[in-house]
């Protein structure tokens, strides 16, 4: 049988007291006065009331405190604890929300607890070593290749960060001195060991922390330099083998017309030969200014007379008008830059009035811009084209734009490569 509500029994409770508190009085009145009668009358109804109540609401005070005890429970991260049932309608709702609410955040905080595990996994087995450092200046966690790195593979939490990197090598502490990324080379059981530091700043819990990160390139780099070299030697053996190939044949051929001298086939291969040789000598002269480029030597330059000295080398013509400040630049390399990118745009099929160069203060520097109307740049000539080695045209050693990127990055500038709307190629080049 179902039980009442709590209200319900309240409310019986309360009509019952009323119809006892009535009927007393009426017998009462037999013996006792009409103010004596209400009086006994009232003390009895509030002493049964007393007795009454709290069985009432046993069971409702009952929940409200598993309730109460199951909230501190949650406060305290125990998501274990069930509030039973009852046969009260409102008290069994209310105890089912509370249940399921536990549910629902044991559930969650399960979820939270296994991602956080695989997270864990993961980051200790990283072999990039990883140190987050509270706003205190210690070490609230690290992986496995921080501690062996920094510690001797022993724990790191809760130390100072900079007594650990009091016993580190001076090249990484260096480093660490810094805000930036950099690379840096520090010397490992013998061994030199390259390294890329990248370090992060940012709040959590509305505090300063800090993100070390520290991966190991020496392996990476070491690919990359035995893939140049092979790539080094696959060009210089193809340009050997297509000068050497034929000298050898005009040199036996000339050899066979001087039995049998013919001044004219004679002149022509010795003029072959010599194409030949002066197309080896540029080639690997090529080679030695890209693996010798000094350092600059920046002078104060007018662009007026820098640009008027470039008119006599390739025909452009000059966009805009030319800034009055003068630059600072090393004025042979930077030539040396304007002569390849012109040259570049004539060899692109544009016609000489459609190449141009402007340049413009563009603060802290100035932005001198090469542009044409040729055939434009395919996206692999846009990925590439500044890549060592990388050459589109069929006698190209792939080294002409490399060089130039050398020497504008030597001058702490940028070079950029585009496609012009209406077709054609624009080289942007960013001075300080």
């Amino acid at each position: 049988m179902r039980r009442a509500s709590l209200a319900g029994r309240a409310t019986a409770a309360l009509i019952a007291s009323g119809a006892l508190a009535a009927a007393l009085t009426a017998v009462l009145l037999r013996w006792l006065s009409p103010p004596s009668s209400a009086l006994v009358s009232l003390g009895t109804v509030i002493l049964l009331a007393l007795w009454l109540a709290p069985r009432v609401a046993r069971p409702w005070v009952g929940v409200v405190r598993a309730v109460r005890d199951g909230i501190l429970s949650l406060h305290d991260h125990d998501f274990s604890m069930n509030v039973a049932a009852t046969s009260d309608p409102d008290l069994s709702a209310l105890s089912h929300a509370y249940n399921s609410l536990g549910d629902v955040l044991r559930h969650e905080r399960l979820d939270l607890y296994q991602r956080e595990l695989l997270l864990d996994t993961v980051i200790q087995a990283t072999p990039l070593a990883l140190v987050l450092i509270g706003a205190g200046g210690r070490v609230i966690y690290s992986n496995i290749a921080a501690r062996q790195l920094l510690h001797a593979g022993h724990k790191l939490e809760g130390l100072e960060f900079e007594t650990v990197l009091a016993h580190s090598p001076v090249p990484l502490r260096e480093a660490l001195g810094g805000d930036g990324d950099t690379l840096f080379t520090m010397e490992i059981s013998g061994e030199a060991q390259v390294y890329h530091l990248a370090q992060r700043r940012f709040l959590l819990n509305a505090r300063s922390h800090r993100l070390v990160l520290l991966k190991q390139l020496t392996r990476e780099l070491a690919a990359q330099e035995v893939a140049v070299w092979k790539k080094v030697i696959r060009v210089i053996a193809h340009e050997l083998n297509n000068s050497l190939a034929p000298i050898t044949s005009l040199a036996h051929s000339g050899r066979l017309l001087a039995q049998q001298p013919d001044e004219g086939q004679l002149e022509r291969v010795f003029n072959t030969i010599g194409e030949r040789a002066a197309h080896l000598a540029s080639f690997i002269d090529g080679y030695a200014r890209f693996a010798k480029l000094p350092r600059p030597r920046p002078t104060s330059v007018s662009w007026e007379r820098f640009l008027s000295r470039l008119e006599g080398t390739l025909p452009f013509r000059i966009d805009g008008a030319v800034p009055q400040q003068p630059a600072s630049f090393d004025e042979s390399q930077v030539e040396q830059v304007m002569i390849n990118l012109l040259k570049n745009a004539a060899e692109s099929g544009s016609s000489p009035a459609e190449i141009t160069v402007a340049v413009r203060a563009a603060a802290p520097g100035f932005r001198v811009e090469v542009s044409d109307r040729g055939s434009g740049l395919s996206d692999s000539t846009l990925r590439d084209a500044l890549l060592p080695f990388y050459s589109t045209k069929p006698a190209g050693t792939g080294l002409g734009l490399t060089l130039c990127r050398e020497i504008i990055e030597a001058h702490g500038g940028t070079l950029s490569l585009a496609n012009r709307a209406g077709g054609g190629a624009l080289v942007t080049v960013w001075l300080p």
